[in-house]
């Protein structure tokens, strides 16, 4: 109510209870991650998309000094032990994220920018957890380099799956 400048009737008018508030905020916050993901992976399918993808995300870090975190896994930490329908929002979204990268990841195996080896399930919960823990540690340190390192490690490791004809 501080931060909207709303009374608590106003805010109960649009939100029958504090759940439905909370619902709210993810399904606004998980729209505005997914869109922007869904334009930016969506057009990855090759090596140097995907680090096109890694630079923007870096630079969105950089650009706050690593402050707030990610806007869906600040959610989830803050929730995820103490709302159940929260959770299972939030792990929807965050499985939605990482089909994106999944997909992307795919694109390039069907071009054959990646080998048919590559598991690209198993790289996208990679890369996922690189991103996750990039924004984390980068929040952690008001520095966007630990995400600008642990997307580059995973990018490292998705190039020894690059073929030579990518």
């Amino acid at each position: 109510m501080a931060a909207t400048g709303v009374s608590k009737s106003q805010l109960y008018h649009h939100f029958p209870d504090k759940n439905a508030l909370v619902a709210a905020v993810i399904a606004r916050r998980a729209e505005i991650v997914l869109e922007r993901e869904t334009d930016l992976l969506g057009r990855v399918d090759s090596m140097r998309g995907l680090e096109r993808w890694r630079t923007a995300a870096v630079n969105r870090v950089q650009l706050r000094r690593g402050a707030h975190g990610c806007a869906l896994g600040s959610l989830l930490s803050e929730l995820a032990d103490q709302d159940d329908n929260a959770l299972t929002a939030l792990t929807g979204h965050f499985h939605t994220w990482q089909m994106l990268m999944k997909d992307a990841l795919d694109r390039m195996s069907s071009n054959g920018a990646l080998s048919p080896d590559a598991d690209t399930e198993r790289l996208a919960t990679g890369l996922m957890a690189a991103l996750q823990g990039g924004y984390l540690l980068s929040q952690a340190a008001h520095d966007a380099s630990p995400m600008q390192v642990s997307l580059d490690m995973a990018l490292n490791h998705i190039r020894s799956y690059v073929t030579k004809a990518a």
